[in-house]
Parts: structure tokens; C-alpha cells; sequence
């Protein structure tokens, strides 16, 4: 039993992402042993040395559902001839070890180069056409559906805490007044160009199902439209490109401002759910933070 309240207590870091994708290759009859780290986010994702797999693990039980759809989404893409990352067809998915869900992924062999944001556009213009079977049931996009959790438990000081619940409900309010122009259909939910990748044929793979889902494609749109809007992550000719290749800039949408809060405020929530990694991570969150105080200061944020 007290085994049990340690692991409870414990939390999402780098050292029970390590425990859980131990035990769940062992279920899994693979090799974990030297299995290496590549991402502490909003999942763990480890590259297996013993076999090109990737083990991909959620925070908590909550995420079961979503693991569920990743895999749905996966089967789905790829079955249409569309380039996606793909599952490992013969383990069973999603596994549930300590209540947090685990799914193996083909670690797709990267080429020499990384994806263009002219490429991101293409990609997004394409996913958006397809027409989702009756057979998969997607949600509608939710940007607020993680930041309850994400607040309770996050280490933050509580005056942080509070800012953050008030910014919460000021910005429910204004996304119930937002109003769109364009129709439903499959919406990646997380589109930025970190969730492309390039493999050693030159062929863009899409990656990272998590957030997808049916709804207004205004949703993809939004990543990169803050990015180099806001953030300014981008140079001008590569949001170009982005804009030529999709045939859209979101910035000249009355919506905009809207959703670049609401962008903002997701990815500073993403960021402090790790600030006990590392001082430099603790840093950058407090950066996030002090600029959503103040809507009017510059974002000299870092991409993460």
C-alpha cells in the first residue's frame, strides 16, 4: 500500500515516464532496457534501442480515451494513403500500466532535413479535404479541456494559480462569442511544424494525434498564425510560404485575437506541468507567465 501512495504522489516526471515504459515493453515483450528519453511534454516519448519503436506515454488515466483515438486516427490516415505515423499493428493498443496509457508507434527513420513550413500548409490544405468515416467518432476541438488539470497540479506559486483561473474563465467567454465562416472536418488539433517530420525519402509524415478532431480548421491555422504573428518564430518569407501553400493567413480573421489568446495561454499551461525538470524550463515558464499578465508586452518567448 505504501508502494502504491509513493507512486501516486510521485507525478508525471522523467523518472516514472522510465518506471512506466519499463514495465509496459515488459508487457509488451520488448526490450526496454536503454531505452532513451526524446520528449517530456504533454506524453513521454522513448526511442527503443532494441527495435524501431517509439513508446508514447500519457499523464494520467484521464488520457485513456484520447490514447484510444490516436490509435483510431492512425489506422484511419494511413489507410487512406495519407502520410501519418503509424502504430505498431501487432501489440495491443493503448496498454494501461499504473493508469497511465502507453502505445507503440513505427519510429520512422528521419532523413537529412527538417520540414518546411511551406510543407506544414500543403499538409494541412490536404488533411482537411478528407472526409472522416461514420465509423470514427472524433470530438469537437476542446482548448479547455486539459487547463483545469494543468492548473490543480502544476508546482506554481498560487498567485499564479489564481491569475491563471480568472484568465481561464475570461477567455471561455470570449471563445463562446467567436463565429465562424468555414465548415467542420478533420482538424489535427496541434499543427506545428515540430509535428511533421521528414523521413529518409523525403516524405513529410504527419505525427501526434492526440488533439484530433472534427471542427473548423481555423484551429490548425492558429499555431503558426501566433507563432509568427505574436512569437515571431518564423520569418516573414517562411509564413509566406505557409500561407501560399494553405491559401489562407488567419491573421485577417476578426477571430484572431481570440485565438491567440487562447494559444498563448495553452502553451504556457503545456510548459509549467515540467518546471520541476530543470531550472531552465522553470525560467522560461516564468517568462510565459509574466507576458500573459501584461497582453500589450512583447513575447520573448522561447520554442520548446
Amino acid at each position: 500500500m505504501a508502494a502504491d501512495a509513493a507512486r501516486l504522489d510521485e507525478g508525471f516526471t522523467s523518472a516514472t515516464a522510465t518506471r512506466v515504459m519499463g514495465e509496459a515493453c515488459r508487457a509488451a515483450g520488448l526490450d526496454g532496457d536503454g531505452a532513451e528519453l526524446i520528449r517530456l511534454g504533454e506524453n513521454a516519448l522513448f526511442r527503443l534501442v532494441s527495435s524501431p519503436v517509439i513508446v508514447r506515454i500519457a499523464r494520467g488515466c484521464e488520457w485513456l480515451p484520447t490514447a484510444r483515438k490516436e490509435v483510431a486516427v492512425s489506422r484511419w490516415l494511413v489507410g487512406e494513403g495519407f502520410s501519418a505515423a503509424s502504430i505498431v499493428e501487432d501489440l495491443e493498443q493503448p496498454l494501461s500500466v499504473d493508469g497511465y496509457p502507453v502505445t507503440f508507434w513505427h519510429q520512422i527513420a528521419e532523413g537529412d532535413r527538417k520540414p518546411a513550413y511551406g510543407e506544414l500548409g500543403a499538409v494541412l490544405r490536404d488533411l482537411h479535404t478528407l472526409t472522416v468515416p461514420t465509423s470514427l467518432e472524433l470530438p469537437r476541438f476542446h482548448p479547455f479541456d486539459k487547463q483545469e488539470l494543468r492548473i490543480d497540479r502544476a508546482q506554481i506559486p498560487e498567485d499564479d494559480r489564481l491569475f491563471l483561473r480568472k484568465r481561464w474563465r475570461e477567455l471561455q467567454d470570449r471563445h463562446a462569442e467567436l463565429r465562424f465562416e468555414t465548415a467542420k472536418g478533420p482538424v489535427h488539433g496541434d499543427a506545428h511544424v515540430q509535428n511533421l517530420m521528414v523521413d529518409d525519402r523525403g516524405q513529410v509524415v504527419l505525427i501526434d494525434f492526440e488533439a484530433f478532431c472534427y471542427d473548423h480548421p481555423e484551429w490548425d491555422l492558429m499555431v503558426t498564425a501566433v507563432e509568427h504573428h505574436s512569437l515571431g518564430w518564423q520569418s516573414d518569407e517562411q509564413y509566406a510560404d505557409f500561407v501560399s501553400a494553405y491559401g489562407r493567413d488567419l491573421y485577417d480573421w476578426p477571430g484572431y485575437e481570440t485565438l491567440r489568446g487562447l494559444q498563448e495561454f495553452g502553451m504556457t499551461t503545456w510548459l509549467m506541468q515540467n518546471i520541476r525538470e530543470d531550472e531552465r524550463t522553470a525560467a522560461e515558464y516564468r517568462r510565459r507567465i509574466a507576458a500573459l499578465r501584461d497582453d500589450a508586452a512583447p513575447r520573448d518567448w522561447r520554442p520548446w
